[in-house]
């Protein structure tokens, strides 16, 4: 009996201690850790390929790393341990910045911070008289810093040392990614050696506007863009052909209120600027027809602005053709629907080309405007070359691709408006400046026998010389021998 009796104590004793356990076990490890004097937020490379976003080994660039002091903590040294195979450029230069976080809503630099640093290709080290005040952040960056010239992914490691002498290493952070030189990169490394660009570059006005370094180099990005440009206006021109011959049919059509609706929208859409209709339908757009993105929204208003424009030629076109086309089909069966697809449309079509590829050239131009809404086009990736080099060179580049389309549009609008002319009987076709006109032979004066003398017809005179052919011609015609006249 008192053998069970013990037993079962024991039992609930083990159960309590197990009871026990299972409550507290969680919050023991789920207790607090004591933090670490220094935490690494980042580090990251400043992107130095001419023309796109990537770190390039084996050129300068500039190395960023962040960390931030806990709280109730103080550092006093710094050590950052590069990647093997870096180095250092002849001119570079380091900068240490502590921002003080008293007030975390307004934080502000301090850049008197006292240090002392041993730079070498390896490693940095850093040394605070005074050291890291608690919960401040601080950041060391290295101008000129050079990633070894092999693609691959490379760590920034180091440790620090607390203000009671501890040596702690460092949170490892993700790697900088680097990429080996590109022949673009090893190309214009040549280009800048040479003599004349230096020249060129050291006329300021040249240098800003047409840097041959910054045109060569943003020659792949602007091409993105100008690919982009025509893709818009290739997508809404044709869907703007439809909508303006119809709003063109609406326009002479006999009901009132059709022609008041198609005239309302000409009206507006022509009488508004097309920077403000991009940003209405930027803005209003998504808040009915979700999940629409930039492209999208670009081309549909570009084609709505072109449709009323293509409305007006199509209708101008339309009621050019002579009437007379009209009650030839009549009178052949043709009904108004056969009439107008089949006889009028296809003359229409071939006055209004000209006209329709001048809207086609402009809509092009207008693409530019997409880029103030944020679509990345040329216009966008010229702004942002120009922004990362400082140079208006992108700008002057944008422009040669646009005159890349417009200039050869342009020349084929006028060479189908003289051959469109000349076969309307407007003017005369174009003559080959090369082919000589034939000169014609040297004659001698016609002359004519009248009775025993020979009358000379000038041939200068042309009505004259018709008149004098005709009296010669009489007066052969009379017999000879009677006299004619007063008796």
């Amino acid at each position: 009996m008192n053998t069970s009796a013990a037993a079962r104590v024991c039992k609930s004793i083990c159960a309590l201690v197990v009871a026990v356990l299972l409550l507290l076990g969680p919050l023991l490890f789920l207790s607090p850790r004591s933090a670490e004097a220094l935490t690494t937020e980042s580090v990251t490379a400043r992107r130095n390929e001419d023309g796109g976003d990537a770190v390039i080994g084996d050129k300068p660039t500039r190395l960023s790393w962040e960390g931030r002091v806990g709280e109730n903590e103080k550092v006093m040294q710094i050590v950052l341990v590069f990647p093997e195979g870096s180095r250092l450029a002849d001119n570079a230069e380091l900068i240490v910045e502590e921002n003080i976080m008293d007030d975390p809503l307004h934080p502000y630099v301090d850049r008197t911070i006292k240090y002392t640093y041993e730079l070498t290709n390896q490693r940095l080290i850093v040394n605070f008289e005074d050291g890291l005040r608690p919960n401040n952040k601080i950041t060391i960056r290295i101008m000129g810093f050079i990633f070894p010239p092999v693609t691959g992914d490379y760590f920034v490691n180091g440790t620090y040392i607390d203000d009671k002498g501890v040596s702690h290493a460092l949170d490892p952070y993700r790697p900088i990614s680097v990429i080996a030189k590109t022949g673009m990169e090893n190309f214009l490394e040549w280009l800048s050696a040479q003599e004349w660009v230096k020249s060129w570059n050291s006329i300021k006005f040249c240098n800003t506007f047409f840097n041959p370094i910054r045109a060569v180099a943003s020659i792949p990005t602007v091409v993105g863009g100008w690919l982009i440009s025509i893709a818009l206006v290739a997508i809404g021109f044709p869907l703007a052909i439809p909508v303006g011959l119809g709003i063109a049919f609406l326009r002479m059509s006999r009901f009132g209120l059709l022609r008041l609706i198609s005239s309302i929208y000409v009206n507006v859409i022509r009488g508004t600027p097309l920077f403000l209709q991009i940003y209405i339908a930027f803005l209003g757009l998504p808040l009915f027809i979700s999940g629409m993105d930039n492209f999208t929204t670009g081309f549909v208003v570009l084609a709505l602005n072109s449709s009323a424009y293509l409305a007006e030629i199509f209708r101008a076109g339309i009621q050019s053709i002579n009437k007379g086309q009209f009650e030839a089909a009549s009178s052949l069966g043709m009904n108004a629907f056969s009439t107008m697809f089949f006889v009028i449309i296809p003359q229409t079509i071939r006055r209004v080309i000209p006209t329709m590829t001048s809207e086609f050239i402009l809509l092009f131009k207008d693409t530019s405007l997409l880029a103030a809404v944020g679509v990345y086009e040329m216009m966008m990736f010229s702004k942002i070359q120009s922004n990362l080099t400082g140079s208006m060179t992108p700008y002057v580049v944008a422009a040669g691709f646009y005159l890349l389309v417009t200039l050869p549009l342009t020349r084929v609008i006028s060479i189908w408006e003289k051959k469109l002319a000349a076969t309307d009987g407007k003017v005369s076709p174009p003559e080959d400046k090369k082919k000589k006109p034939a000169t014609k032979p040297a004659t001698k004066p016609a002359t004519k026998r009248v009775g025993l003398f020979k009358t000379i017809v000038p041939e200068s005179v042309e009505v004259a010389g018709v008149r004098n052919n005709i009296d010669v011609e009489e007066a052969n015609r009379k017999p000879k021998g009677k006299t004619y006249g007063k008796s």
